[in-house]
C-alpha cells in the first residue's frame, strides 16, 4: 500500500499449511505469492524504475510521461491486488483490494489519453497517492500482529505527503513538476524496498522458530 504509493502491509508469517493432497486453491496460491518478500520487492521496483526513467530521460514528452505513469499505476495495481490475498484478516484484504482498484483505473486514464497536460497527470497520480496512503495507514494502525508496523506506517505517510505536495503546491514549470513526480516515485520505491527486506528478515525468523520447535 506507496506503492502505492503506495505501500504495502505484509501479513503476519503464516504457519498453517494446506492438507496433503488438497486441490490447489487460487486464493491460497495468490496469498503465498503476495505474502512473499520478493513480491513486495517487485512492487518497489515498479515504483523505482519509472521514477528513474522520468529523471534521467532528458527530453521526455508528455506522451512518454503519460505512458510511463500509466504503466506504473497498472503494474502497482496488479502487485497490490495479489498482495491483498496475503492478508489474513478480511478487513485488511478489503483495504488492499480497494487500493489495487484505485491504481488500475488511474493507469487506464493516463494511457487512454496520453496527450493530456502535465497538470492532469499530476492530479491523477496525486489523488492515487493520497487516497492509497490513507488506506494503507488505516490498515497499518488497525491490523493485529503486523510485523514492522513502523516501516509500513512510514511508507503510508510518505505516500500521503507525496499526494499532498503534488496536489497542493504549484510548481513553477512543467519540467519541475515532472522531476517532482520522479523524485517521489524513487522515494516510494526505496521505502517499499526497505519494507521488503524487513519482511524477508521476519520470514526467516519465523522459519527459524518453526525449526527450533
Amino acid at each position: 500500500m506507496p506503492s502505492t504509493p503506495a505501500s504495502t502491509t505484509p501479513p503476519a508469517p503464516a504457519t498453517a499449511t494446506a492438507p496433503a493432497g488438497a486441490a490447489p486453491d487460487p486464493a491460497r496460491a495468490l496469498g503465498r505469492l503476495g505474502g512473499s518478500w520478493l513480491w513486495i520487492l517487485g512492487s518497489a521496483l515498479a515504483s523505482l524504475v519509472p521514477g528513474i526513467l522520468i529523471l534521467v530521460w532528458p527530453q521526455e514528452t508528455l506522451h512518454v510521461l503519460a505512458v510511463i505513469l500509466g504503466l506504473y499505476l497498472l503494474a502497482t495495481g496488479a502487485f497490490r491486488f495479489v498482495a491483498a490475498f496475503g492478508r489474513t484478516e478480511s478487513g485488511e484484504r478489503l483495504t488492499g483490494l480497494l487500493v489495487a482498484l484505485l491504481f488500475v483505473p488511474a493507469g487506464v486514464l493516463c494511457l487512454r489519453n496520453p496527450l493530456q497536460t502535465i497538470t492532469a497527470l499530476s492530479l491523477i497520480v496525486g489523488v492515487v497517492w493520497l487516497v492509497s496512503g490513507i488506506l494503507v495507514l488505516y490498515a497499518a494502525v488497525v491490523a493485529e500482529d503486523l510485523p514492522h508496523r513502523g516501516f509500513v506506517t512510514g511508507v503510508a505517510v510518505i505516500a500521503i505527503l507525496a499526494g499532498v505536495v503534488v496536489l497542493a503546491l504549484p510548481a513553477p514549470s512543467a519540467r519541475v513538476l515532472t522531476r517532482l513526480l520522479g523524485l517521489w516515485l524513487i522515494l516510494l520505491g526505496v521505502s517499499e524496498a526497505v519494507v521488503a527486506l524487513a519482511w524477508r528478515a521476519a520470514l526467516r525468523r519465523a522459519a527459524a522458530r518453526g525449526q527450533a520447535v
